[in-house]
């Protein structure tokens, strides 16, 4: 139960992250309260209570709640909105926002103790109300960008090991898979002349499936593909699953006849168009459409697979359950740093983007 509250995430946040946060701050208000006390145990020694709640908030508890809310929406900025920006971009920020920070501290605290009439320095000891906030800004960022670097390093390293076992599984998949290609293609020859002149739609099928696997062989040599290449495997892929569906598949491709040329990785779009097919609409008895639909969009391409099948509640764990999906997401990310993002189809079913 601990666990599970731990790794659950608000705005971004992991929980045991946001507690770790809020325990810094209390740590070093309670160290500069401490100080001040301390230091002041010579000039007013009558007043003096260490462990004084109503002293510590006088001073030292308001001045570093008003930090960590002028923190938050810094934070945000910089390791939310701006996270793709380079990281030597992301540092100039601060030469903006570090004496933005210390002004508008200082202003608000010193109003806030004005108006409650809490005590604050005066005079030249004001001095260090800009130096301490000033410090204070650069020791708390700092440790955020370490953390932030530590976890994107961790975040890669797992990548790296997804990847790792997702080529060894392809790898020995191609070991298992090598029996003579040309073999294959003698048989299915072999299998489309014993078949009766008059089954002609039997020897259509034959070629066709002789072709798939003559598009993989030809997938594991090659890097990238015209995209044209590409989609008349899966037509031909969809063809062969339409002989078993009959009426209860049905197709839609919409492509830009200019886009034909483009050179996209093999086989990116059959094992997602498969997973609609087994785990969308295999199961309806009614069955449903595939919908494929790729266009330029500021100069990427934009590729959408949907299906109005029964959809995926969980989309997170999907990932974790089937090859298909999971080596695909990995090649994206590897390749063009791009992710794969599943959404609820309209009415129904999964809808699945990626831009490359």
């Amino acid at each position: 139960m601990k666990n599970k509250f731990l790794k659950k995430h608000s705005f971004g946040v992991r929980h045991d992250e946001l507690l770790a946060f809020v325990c810094f701050y209390i740590l070093f208000a309670l160290f500069y309260h401490f100080t001040l006390e301390i230091n002041s145990l010579g000039y007013n020694n009558s007043n003096y209570n260490l462990f004084s709640f109503l002293d510590f908030f006088d001073g030292s508890g308001l001045g570093y709640t008003i930090k960590f809310i002028l923190t938050v929406p810094i934070w945000w900025l910089i390791f939310r909105k701006l996270k793709n920006w380079p990281l030597k971009f992301r540092l100039l920020l601060h030469v903006f926002f570090l004496p933005l920070f210390v002004i508008i501290w200082q202003t608000v605290y010193y109003e806030i103790c004005e108006l409650l009439g809490f005590f604050h320095l005066q005079g030249s000891g004001k001095i260090w109300d800009i130096y301490i906030p000033g410090l204070f800004y650069v020791l708390q960022f700092g440790i955020l960008h370490a953390y932030n670097y530590y976890r994107e390093n961790q975040r890669k390293l797992v990548l790296e090991g997804e990847l790792r076992n997702a080529a060894l599984k392809s790898e020995l998949s191609a070991i298992k898979a090598q029996l003579n290609p040309h073999f294959l293609y003698n048989i299915f020859n072999t299998i489309s002349a014993s078949v009766p002149a008059e089954n002609e739609k039997t020897r259509h099928m034959i070629a066709e499936l002789s072709d798939l696997f003559r598009y993989q062989l030809k997938a594991s040599q090659v890097d990238l593909v015209p995209l044209k290449e590409e989609l008349d495997f899966v037509k031909k892929y969809l063809d062969l699953e339409k002989e078993r569906f009959q009426e209860r598949l049905q197709i839609e491709i919409d492509v830009d006849k200019n886009l034909m040329n483009e050179q996209v990785p093999p086989m990116l779009l059959q094992p997602l168009v498969e997973n609609s097919v087994k785990h969308g609409l295999s199961s309806l008895i009614n069955g449903g459409t595939i919908s494929i639909t790729i266009l330029k969009k500021e100069g990427k391409l934009a590729f959408e697979i949907s299906d109005s099948g029964v959809g995926i509640k969980d989309k997170e764990q999907v990932f974790g359950k089937g090859i298909g999906l999971t080596n695909t997401r990995l090649r994206l990310e590897k390749m063009y740093q791009s992710s794969l993002k599943l959404s609820d189809n309209n009415p129904q079913g999964l809808k699945v983007m990626f831009e490359l």
